[in-house]
């Protein structure tokens, strides 16, 4: 009888593991149908278990969230450093100002007690004033313009004006256009920026334009952003149209208009402790991963500022685009900031910069 019992057990449990060797086999196929990006997340956490004990820990401080192009870029960089130098290196990415924010970071950076950051270019200009050129208004017309300012000779001497601060500037990301929103009324023409409490960055440039065109620049964090708009303490900000909708900007402003006043790089920044502590050998991984990594930010940041337009009127934002006419305006408006800067700058710089844009064309 006993015989009969494990007989019987024996027969279930083999029909039991036959049939589910049929279930895997016929699921199979479905994993050859996941979404791309899951496949990649797979990737990278086998790579990321390829990572030596005693890799030296990298921590890359982002002021924006997980789904940022800089943010992206970021950890396209961190793929391909551990993969390069087969794991001797542990990149961590930080988003949402989680190491600090921008300026924190950048000046952590400095003192290296943090190893790198991708930051605007506001924080670096108290260090080194030839990036306050970055935030002329209306300097940079369009992306060829600021490709050929970032990969070229001018984005090259602007950048190694860092190297006697204890940074070094590895590659130029993409911020983008920024354009105006507000909670208040449609903005056509200066005249109807006046009297708006529009937060900007910490930025003489940025406050001189705004004051210029009769608004009331008021600066602040920009973790504080959202809650000052919910909260009616400013009207608008300006930020480009990733950062708006990824932020969920259009939750509290009913308006953007398309200024695309000022174009902003993100800057990819590394301590220049740790910098002359690697090899050269790691020196040209680095380089190189920063700069594959700046493609793919720039491409990404490039399709969101087009498609994300969509999304943001479809959320119920009020989006205007400006007519040349009335663009030449905004563009008039602000022209004594390069008089009261240009000094400062450097006029040949500025000439520099400008001639590099022309060259573009």
């Amino acid at each position: 009888m006993k015989k009969k019992v494990v007989s019987l057990v024996l027969v279930s449990m083999m029909t039991a593991s036959l049939f589910t060797g049929c279930l895997s086999s016929k699921q199979a196929p479905a994993t050859k149908e996941e979404p791309k990006q899951e496949a990649k997340q797979e990737a990278k956490q086998e790579q990321k278990a390829e990572v030596k004990k005693d890799a030296k820990i990298i921590k890359i401080s982002n002021g924006i969230n997980e789904q940022h192009p800089a943010y992206l870029g970021s950890k396209e960089f961190e793929r391909i450093v551990e993969e390069k130098t087969d794991g001797r290196y542990d990149i961590q990415v930080y988003a949402n100002a989680q190491l600090g924010d921008d300026v924190k970071a950048t000046q952590d950076v400095k003192m290296g007690t943090l190893e790198m950051v991708v930051t605007s270019a506001s924080p670096l200009t108290g260090m080194a004033k030839e990036f306050m050129v970055f935030d002329l208004p209306f300097i940079v017309p369009n992306t060829k313009a600021a490709d050929a300012i970032f990969d070229g000779p001018v984005g090259k001497k602007i950048g190694d004006t860092l190297d006697s601060k204890g940074i070094h500037l590895l590659a130029y990301y993409e911020n983008g256009f920024r354009n105006l929103t507000n909670s208040a009324k449609e903005v056509k023409s200066p005249e109807d920026v006046k009297g708006l409490k529009i937060r900007t960055m910490e930025n003489p440039i940025h406050l001189a334009a705004w004051k210029a065109m009769g608004a009331n620049p008021t600066p602040m964090p920009f973790s504080e952003v959202f809650t000052a708009m919910q909260q009616h303490t400013i009207d608008g900000q300006e930020n480009p149209v990733p950062t708006i909708n990824l932020n969920k900007f259009y939750e509290v402003q009913k308006y953007m208009t398309m200024t695309g006043h000022v174009y902003g790089p993100h800057i990819m920044l590394i301590s220049g402790k740790l910098w002359e502590s690697l090899s050269d050998e790691d020196k040209k991984i680095f380089e190189e991963a920063a700069q594959e990594s700046a493609k793919l930010n720039r491409a990404k940041n490039r399709e969101m500022s087009e498609s994300m337009v969509a999304d943001l009127k479809a959320a119920g934002m009020t989006v205007t685009e400006l007519t040349p006419e009335q663009q030449k305006a905004f563009q008039d408006a602000v022209q004594p900031v390069y008089t009261q800067f240009e000094n400062e700058i450097g006029k040949e710089l500025i000439a520099e910069f400008k001639a590099a844009i022309e060259a573009a064309k």
